[in-house]
């Protein structure tokens, strides 16, 4: 791998070129996509992915305090239990062994019975609103951190505040595109980063923020690349 923005440099420090910033809570949306412009392959975002992309992406969760995605993408990616890493020891020093997965979820349509539901390292962490059915929450409660945000939806930005209450001020964002989109809308995202896969992919697939319009100007940062894919790091400008 190289940086080819803002300078030229073999084999930079991974873990050094994400590094979140110092004394403020942060978001960032960890995404894939094609060249022009797909979230996914036939349903799922692995089909765009590569070596260095699985490396970038294990070093970003390495570096968060809390994981975040929807119900769906759980669903359709596998989610399962973060599992310890040798690699993770230093960046993750004085902190737990894993970050939480918080997966947002309005209907708490999935299986209660899931290792991630029940036998993750870090509590995973449930957010959802008031009408969400009383009973499952009740179950979900037993072994997560149950967080509800909103009455008739999920409030994400009160759910965001609530992740800083609990000390999870690095949030990483997972997507899928609608959650990412609303997190846009609620001007909550600090920084963006995209995989660019160097393929064309055509079709139904959604862009990596599909839903409420948002317009968030953001800064180039920094280019990596490795095998022709490119690893973008864009930040929005803060006063």
């Amino acid at each position: 791998m190289r940086r080819i923005y803002p300078d030229i440099q073999d084999n930079p420090d991974i873990a050094q070129a994400y590094a979140y910033p110092e004394g403020r809570p942060w978001l960032r949306l960890n995404m894939v996509a094609s060249a022009d412009g797909a979230a996914w392959l036939k349903g799922r975002s692995g089909g765009l992915s590569s070596t260095g992309d699985k490396r970038i992406f294990q070093v970003l969760r390495g570096l968060a305090d809390v994981v975040v995605a929807g119900a769906s993408t759980v669903r359709k990616e596998g989610y399962g239990p973060v599992k310890p890493r040798d690699s993770w020891a230093e960046i993750r020093a004085g902190r737990p062994d894993v970050p939480h997965i918080a997966v947002i979820s309005r209907s708490l349509g999935f299986d209660l019975d899931d290792e991630l539901f029940t036998a993750a390292t870090s509590q995973t962490i449930v957010i959802t609103c008031e009408s969400a059915p009383h009973e499952r929450r009740k179950e979900l409660a037993r072994h997560n951190d149950v967080i509800v945000a909103g009455e008739d939806s999920v409030d994400l930005r009160l759910a965001v505040a609530q992740l800083h209450e609990r000390g999870l001020t690095r949030i990483l964002c997972e997507g899928g595109p609608r959650v990412n989109a609303q997190l846009s809308a609620c001007d909550l995202v600090d920084e963006l980063c995209l995989s660019i896969s160097p393929m064309l992919v055509g079709g139904g697939a959604a862009r990596i923020q599909n839903g409420e319009p948002a317009q968030v100007t953001l800064d180039l940062k920094q280019v990596l690349e490795e095998e022709g894919v490119l690893f973008c790091r864009y930040v929005r400008e803060h006063s």
